[in-house]
């Protein structure tokens, strides 16, 4: 497994922000997330985004997305605690602009956020929850090293169901390192 997180560097999320958010909130980008939000759910989005990366508690972090060496921002990702089937876990989420994803810079991002959260050393796994017709986001998750669990009814965002992948990774295991010849 390649696991080259040189393309890219994570950053805080800061109030400077906002205007990713909203590229981010695209139809296209949306798509299996129920679509875009208002305005006044992205400003909620950003505040707890904000927040969280203010935190310092070990509860999770929200970042940009930096493409190297262009020093383009190109999305976001992040995780964050919560409880999975009555477990502690952290969970994480992603999003690529468009014109910058089948470019290997969200496994990228997933493998730098699997770190920071391997670091924060709060909880032992992490978890993505992408829909299972989501074939992309599946494939960052396989890519990144995660486990899938199977499937699993989610609701997300609140009051829409839908079908997910439960992936995890095992944030007590260190990496495997890629053998050379």
């Amino acid at each position: 497994m390649d696991d080259d997180t040189s393309r890219v560097r994570l950053e805080a999320w800061s109030e400077e922000d906002a205007d990713l958010l909203r590229a981010l909130n695209s139809p296209e980008s949306t798509h299996h997330l129920g679509g875009p939000e208002t305005e006044e759910q992205l400003a909620r989005r950003h505040r707890r985004y904000v927040d969280l990366s203010a935190d310092g508690t070990g509860a999770g972090r929200m970042f940009r997305i930096v493409l190297l060496p262009e020093e383009t921002v190109v999305g976001s990702i992040g995780y964050w605690a919560q409880t999975w089937d009555g477990v502690p876990v952290y969970e994480t989420g992603w999003s690529v602009l468009p014109g910058f994803q089948g470019r290997g810079l969200a496994t990228a991002a997933t493998r730098a956020v699997v770190e920071r959260a391997r670091a924060a050393g709060r909880h032992r796994h992490l978890h993505a929850f992408p829909s299972a017709d989501n074939a992309a986001s599946n494939a960052v998750c396989r890519k990144a090293g995660f486990e899938l669990l199977g499937e699993r009814d989610f609701e997300y965002p609140p009051g829409r169901p839908m079908r997910c992948n439960d992936w995890r990774a095992d944030l007590g295991k260190q990496p495997q390192q890629p053998s050379h010849p």
